[in-house]
């Protein structure tokens, strides 16, 4: 695809958001809080202030700011209560229980996620097992041997028994690194012919918001946590951003252009916003 004439940076479009988002963050002209009860069933480690929204306690960290409006950040540690010096304490304590429902169910959905989190968490050890096209990796050290080998349902690693985890865990990403490269050409390879588009270059992307994003010179860029997905999520990803080079939006025809080649893709587009990928900190 040829590229605009002018020098100008060429636009990239964002095309879809990862579920690791940290917090989820509301500005507001009014905020909440509340008296102090017991026992709540959501509370910040920097909790100061608590509210009963509906048959749930909160207990959230409040600070006043130099602002204009309240704000509210949801994350995975709790609330947070950002009001201006300006406004009384009563006044908060009534924006929080007006937006009691929002606050209790962004909680709610931060709470969800930790968890799953949790659930996937990576144990860099030997035996240990990682998502890999959605299927268990087992780990397996060997001494003798030199880099990463895939054996089956085994990625053998050339690392000591006793090699500890952020050895483990950057041997394993150099190899999904690796496996990103070969694989993701190759998808995009196939359906790039289907889609009479031309891509110029493949870039990976470890960014914790987005699983992709093209530009308008033909570049693309890919997630490589997709390996942590099954091959039709990850070929719904490469079609989405191969589109992008016939539409640069996400117009009725765009949609149009992805469903030409994936009939399904609403199913996949769905289950990629309801996965939870393993959190690789130091990657």
């Amino acid at each position: 695809m040829n590229s605009k004439k002018k020098k100008a940076k060429a636009p990239t479009h964002a095309a879809l958001a990862a579920p690791e988002l940290a917090a989820d963050a509301m500005q507001l002209d009014s905020a909440a809080t509340g008296q102090v009860l017991a026992s709540p069933h959501f509370a910040h480690p920097l909790a100061t202030r608590q509210a009963q929204l509906g048959n749930v306690l909160v207990a959230y960290a409040f600070k006043r700011a130099k602002r204009r409006s309240i704000g509210f950040v949801v994350g995975a540690q709790g609330l947070v209560v950002s009001a201006p010096r300006w406004l009384p304490l009563a006044g908060v304590d009534a924006a929080v229980r007006d937006k009691g429902g929002w606050i209790v169910q962004k909680l709610g959905e931060a709470q969800e996620r930790q968890a799953q989190q949790q659930a996937t968490r990576i144990s860099w050890v030997n035996g240990g097992t990682l998502p890999y096209l959605a299927q268990p990796l087992v780990i397996d050290l060997v001494p003798t041997q030199r880099g990463a080998l895939l054996n089956g349902a085994v990625l053998q690693l050339g690392l000591p028994l006793d090699a500890p985890p952020d050895k483990i865990r950057a041997a394993a990403h150099k190899w999904l690194l690796a496996q990103a490269r070969v694989l993701f050409a190759e998808r995009l390879n196939h359906f790039a012919p289907q889609l009479d588009v031309q891509w110029t270059r493949l870039a990976l992307s470890s960014a914790a918001t987005r699983w992709g994003s093209a530009n308008v010179t033909g570049a693309i860029r890919l997630n490589w946590r997709l390996l942590h997905h099954r091959m039709e999520v990850i070929d719904y990803v490469v079609v989405h951003e191969l589109s992008h080079l016939r539409h640069m939006d996400h117009s009725a025809r765009f949609w149009d252009t992805v469903g030409s080649i994936l009939p399904g893709y609403p199913a996949l587009r769905a289950e990629l916003r309801s996965l939870t990928v393993p959190k690789w900190e130091d990657c």
